[in-house]
């Protein structure tokens, strides 16, 4: 604001919000009318264009009988405090939108037998019906999915939750039980209690998985039990043990389905876990995120059925 007087060109590091008081002055003519415009004093005008040129090192504004014009090197600048103007507007339209909109994708992460029965129930076209503009993409995985970096939106998880950072919904319990496929025990009988498990093949996960609790119940119960097959997912377990290849713990709403395995103990207590729905306290008040916990809480009793047998 220094008339006449160019300062040293070093430019650091200044606040955007400065270049409101600088388009405010261009557009009225004077620090009070300015004021005015933006609802601040005069005083604050004034002082937020001399620390803009501070920071800058140019002069930006003279002021004149008739009050303030921008200096040569401030008419060059200007068009490109618009842009920066009219980049914060867009960016201030997208976060309404995004806050208020019931629009995109929602990354449903579970384990990919669930997906099928899902499917079967009709329950996702009801959510697309009632809400045009989402859609649910399945990320499935039997692993922990980690919401916290993004990896999905919403998890259908059974198993110990400690992560402070989510939050979420019982849907019902996750009940499992030994099976074995009717050939199996046709050739090699089946276990009365749990301490014949280990005169049996079993089937279990491999080391990708070996914190799970099944895994974790397995070495426990029939440590020196042969491995006749090991897989990384329960689909993979229920393959191996349709199959005949042996037996093994599988969810009920899986074994209990199939006609043609057998449940040969259990249900199994130490394998009880609970189905949650789960989200990221931050997903959690999206609008996008919220529709679809709503709805699913509205249809619980169609989906505690598909996860609990």
């Amino acid at each position: 604001m220094q008339h006449g007087a160019a300062m040293t060109h070093s430019p650091n590091g200044f606040d955007w919000d400065d270049l409101k008081h600088l388009l405010a002055v261009a557009r009225h003519g004077s620090t009070l009318a300015a004021g005015r415009a933006l609802g601040v004093d005069q005083s604050t005008v004034q002082r937020r264009l001399v620390e803009l040129e501070r920071r800058i090192g140019q002069s930006l504004v003279q002021r004149q009988p008739t009050g303030y014009r921008l200096t040569e090197f401030g008419q060059e600048m200007l068009p490109f405090a618009e842009a920066v103007e009219r980049s914060v507007q867009a960016f201030e339209r997208q976060l309404r939108t995004l806050g208020t909109e019931t629009a995109g994708v929602i990354r449903l992460t579970c384990p990919e037998p669930i997906v099928n029965r899902i499917m079967q129930t009709g329950l996702l076209d009801r959510f697309h019906a009632l809400h045009p503009g989402l859609r649910v993409q399945f990320v499935m995985s039997d692993k922990y999915v980690d919401l916290s970096q993004g990896d999905a939106d919403v998890a259908l998880r059974s198993g110990d939750t400690d992560d402070d950072e989510l939050v979420g919904r019982k849907i019902g319990d996750s009940v499992w039980a030994v099976y074995a496929s009717r050939t199996y025990i046709e050739r090699h009988g089946q276990p009365a209690n749990i301490e014949e498990l280990a005169q049996h093949a079993l089937v279990g996960f491999d080391d990708t998985m070996a914190k799970h609790r099944i895994a974790q119940w397995l070495r426990m119960v029939a440590p020196d039990a042969p491995m006749a097959a090991r897989s990384s997912s329960v689909l993979g377990l229920i393959y191996s043990v349709k199959a005949g290849v042996g037996i093994g713990p599988l969810p009920l709403s899986l074994g209990d389905a199939d006609p043609d395995l057998v449940r040969v103990l259990g249900p199994v207590a130490e394998l009880s876990r609970i189905w949650r729905l789960l989200t990221t306290r931050e997903l959690r008040r999206t609008p996008r995120v919220s529709a679809f916990f709503d709805f699913i809480v509205g249809e619980i009793e169609t989906l505690r059925p598909i996860l609990t047998g």
